[in-house]
């Protein structure tokens, strides 16, 4: 069973509420940059992009053993933080939270939030 925070739309919009597990996403962790596209995280993007640059400049001088240990950490990090920053989006787009809702699935938490 997983926590999943719910987010109502926009007020005339028709969209179906929205969930958001509330545990460490693998997908975030292994595809940064795709999971950022998937939920248009733009800035966020932006700034993986340039720690990622950062760290290729900085492998010369640390060398390659701790420029990987310090991307896996990076990436580690955002596959917790993942939930928390769909969050905050989900909220700066207008979205409304509803609640929270303990559910096997995303699919049966979207389903109790529609009752």
């Amino acid at each position: 069973m997983t926590l999943y925070a719910i987010f109502d739309p926009k007020p005339g919009r028709r969209d179906l509420p929205a969930v958001v597990p509330e545990k460490f996403s693998g997908f975030a962790a292994l595809l940064p940059p795709l999971f950022l596209l998937r939920h248009g995280l733009w800035l966020e993007l932006v700034a993986w992009l340039v720690s990622v640059v950062a760290l290729m400049v900085l492998s010369g001088y640390i060398g390659d053993a701790a420029t990987f240990a310090l991307y896996l950490l990076t990436a580690i990090w955002l596959g917790f933080a993942a939930p928390g920053l769909r969050r905050h989006a989900l909220q700066w787009r207008g979205w409304s939270p509803r609640g929270d809702r303990v559910a096997a699935s995303a699919d049966l938490a979207q389903l109790e939030a529609l009752r």
